[in-house]
């Protein structure tokens, strides 16, 4: 019986250890349990922060991009405005060269008429200037003949 009794106090040693190391791991399981826990709470945590994070970025990115969308629409209309403004000046120096373009030309039309009608007017006075001469050169030798015709006959 002895050995039994040795057997027994054996196997209760075993079985207190046994005991022990079962509850020394079931406490090791508890305790990564609680760190597996702790780490996947860290983990979600970390991923609700980068979350946040990449929302307020796209927030942020957003609100640039629809603010140079503006300044680029903005820049656009000024632009447009500008061009406008540009063809609008253009268009008015363009009328009033073609309005300048127009006096010239009648003022050209105008100085062509006054010269033929005083070249008109001066052919004319030569006109009349020479067929006064001609009829003052007949009358001088109708004079002349008959002062000629009257000296004969006086001498």
């Amino acid at each position: 019986m002895v050995k039994s009794s040795g057997m027994r106090a054996a196997e209760h040693h075993e079985l207190t250890l046994a005991k022990a190391e079962a509850r020394d791991l079931q406490r090791a399981v508890v305790a990564l349990r609680g760190e597996l826990e702790a780490a996947q709470v860290a983990r979600e945590q970390a991923v609700q922060q980068a979350l946040a994070a990449g929302h307020g970025e796209n927030l942020q990115l957003k609100e640039t991009v629809a603010s140079l969308r503006l300044e680029l629409e903005k820049a656009h209309a000024e632009k447009d405005a500008a061009v406008a403004a540009a063809l609008a000046s253009c268009q008015d120096e363009i009328v009033q060269l073609r309005a300048t373009a127009a006096a010239l030309r009648e003022q050209i039309e105008m100085a062509q008429i006054d010269k033929t009608n005083a070249l008109q007017r001066e052919q004319r006075n030569f006109a009349d200037e020479t067929r006064q001469l001609h009829d003052t050169v007949r009358a001088l030798r109708e004079q002349l003949e008959e002062a000629r015709a009257q000296a004969r006959s006086a001498a």
